[in-house]
């Protein structure tokens, strides 16, 4: 029977916390963080003195809308995912220097990155290939910040950029310009290769004509007309064949 008193005492005094994949569970005794981390299992700890804190280690987005300062000092709208996760070991800490409400701290860096990056590049960059350069930028700087709090910053992402009324007009006639001149530059290089075949295709006909002229001598046209009205003479069908007096065929036979 005592013994049975005993268990049902040290029962009472001790609890479970499941700690699931994906967390990070730390065991806080009379207010204070202890530095052993569970990733996976079972926590056992005494409920009147202790607590368990679980706290996600997963990937985490954070997502803010604000105007962010160009070079030539316009502001544009943007739409920024913030990708961030805790560092496993340094859990304890972050609660304990930071507390659960780091997001807070993770979107007041990002402001002051932001603001320090983007300032030295125009506003169009933010619209262009430039925009990698940029994300990389302020998460390196957000990262030199926050890393060594235990917070690590994966990748800063610009979704949605809106630029000013103005400049996203001429931007956009200066895109239309371009497409323009290319695509003059096209026709007019299609029209030059034209313009070469035809004078390709004249040059070979002139040739082959040349060629053919040198070739036609009296005594060869003689010969193919010749064989042309015999051809006419074999030939079933009737026939009528007027010539002027000075075909070859026509021939002066020898006076007797």
């Amino acid at each position: 029977m005592k013994n049975l008193f005993l268990l049902a005492i040290a029962v009472s005094l001790t609890s479970c916390a499941v700690i699931r994949p994906g967390e990070a569970g730390i065991k806080q005794r009379f207010g204070k963080f202890q530095n052993e981390v569970k990733t996976e299992g079972v926590f056992i700890f005494n409920p009147i003195t202790s607590k368990v804190v679980k706290e996600s280690i997963q990937t985490n987005n954070l997502e803010m809308n604000l105007n962010l300062p160009s070079k030539e000092g316009l502001s544009v709208d943007s739409e920024i995912s913030i990708l961030y996760h805790l560092d496993t070991e340094m859990v304890p800490q972050v609660l304990q220097s930071i507390g659960r409400d780091y997001r807070t701290i993770i979107a007041s860096v990002f402001r002051s990155a932001s603001a320090d990056v983007c300032s030295q590049f125009f506003a169009k960059d933010m619209h262009s290939g430039k925009r990698a350069d940029i994300e990389e930028a302020i998460r390196l700087k957000m990262d030199d910040n926050l890393n060594p709090k235990g917070i690590v910053i994966e990748a800063v992402l610009m979704k949605s950029i809106q630029l000013p009324p103005r400049l996203s007009t001429s931007i956009e006639q200066k895109l239309q310009a371009e497409q323009d001149a290319m695509r003059l530059v096209f026709i007019l290089e299609q029209a030059r290769l034209q313009a070469e075949r035809k004078i390709i295709d004249a040059t070979g006909e002139r040739d082959a004509q040349l060629i053919l002229a040198e070739g036609l001598t009296p005594e060869i046209i003689k010969i193919r007309s010749i064989e042309a009205f015999e051809k006419f003479s074999t030939s079933i069908n009737s026939k009528l064949i007027i010539t002027d007096g000075k075909t070859p065929f026509l021939i002066q036979g020898t006076e007797k």
